[in-house]
């Protein structure tokens, strides 16, 4: 099918794919104070605070008060209900991959692609586990998401549920760092993610891939929020499925979760809700 626009991409993997395409998106909404669980966020200080690592070529933590990263969850938790579970947007925007608790790359992507508002953006999901700065990643996105919230935008990654980053490292990092009870708080403002989105109406996004029981699109927007990943279910096949060149139809997933699928499958999607590409994340591209 031939592409609505030019999509280019535009860093070292598939974290960054950016589509340069018009209409842009409205201004950013500049929102310049939040008031959280009875506390002022100053975002301004908070976004200097956590800028002060760029550039700099050893791991530098950056440990903002509790009381303004709960600030920041409770605010972004509003935001993110207060918007649909299937976003569309429209481009100009860049869309980013799993990010993982690696702050030295998404600081280098910012400076590749322009912090906000610069560029807007859409991120695929899995800010946190793994790498040793899940903390300052997705305390800087959310940072982002109360100060533009109409022009940076995030979606849910299989990573954002309680039992996977209870395992992967995430869960260590806030008791380590801080409290069990922070990390109570961040799940609480996971389960009200958004999980997809729709570009120009003609690209869809996830962090995982497509599901067996998705048969209209409404169905992503009849999902309700705050919710928990499930164990099996269209919610979790959007979060967990991977496409496999080598499968027809739906296949067993080598993770134990969801299913794995195919070009036709794909082909198939496509043609029904006349959109011209996927765009996921979830995988390391080679």
């Amino acid at each position: 099918m031939p592409m609505t626009g030019r999509l280019g991409l535009e860093s070292r993997s598939d974290t960054f794919l950016s589509l340069a395409t018009n209409p842009a998106l409205t201004s950013p909404t500049m929102v310049e104070t939040a008031v959280a669980a009875g506390v002022a966020l100053d975002l301004d200080g908070i976004l200097t605070q956590l800028l002060e690592a760029r550039g700099s070529r050893t791991l530098k933590l950056i440990n903002l008060p509790e009381s303004d990263i709960r600030g920041l969850c409770v605010k972004s938790r509003e935001i993110f209900l207060s918007q649909p579970i299937l976003l569309e947007l429209e481009a100009p925007l860049k869309v980013c991959g799993d990010i993982h608790g690696q702050y030295p790359d998404l600081l280098r992507l910012f400076e590749h692609g322009g912090f906000p508002p610069e560029s807007n953006y859409l991120f695929l999901g899995d800010y946190v586990d793994r790498g040793k700065q899940s903390l300052e990643c997705i305390c800087l996105l959310l940072s982002y998401k109360c100060k533009y919230p109409e022009n940076f935008f995030l979606l849910r990654g299989n990573h954002e549920c309680a039992s996977i980053n209870r395992m992967y490292g995430f869960y260590e990092e806030c008791k380590r760092r801080y409290t069990v009870k922070l990390w109570k708080t961040f799940t609480d403002c996971f389960n009200c993610l958004p999980v997809a989105s729709v570009i120009n109406e003609k690209i869809f996004c996830c962090h995982g891939g497509l599901s067996p029981d998705l048969h209209s699109i409404d169905q992503i927007r009849r999902i309700m929020r705050p919710t928990d990943v499930p164990d099996q279910g269209l919610l979790c096949d959007l979060l967990w499925s991977d496409p496999d060149i080598e499968v027809v139809g739906w296949g067993e997933n080598d993770r134990g979760v969801s299913y794995t699928f195919g070009a036709d499958i794909v082909i198939g999607f496509l043609r029904r809700h006349d959109f011209d590409l996927v765009c996921r994340a979830h995988q390391v591209m080679s």
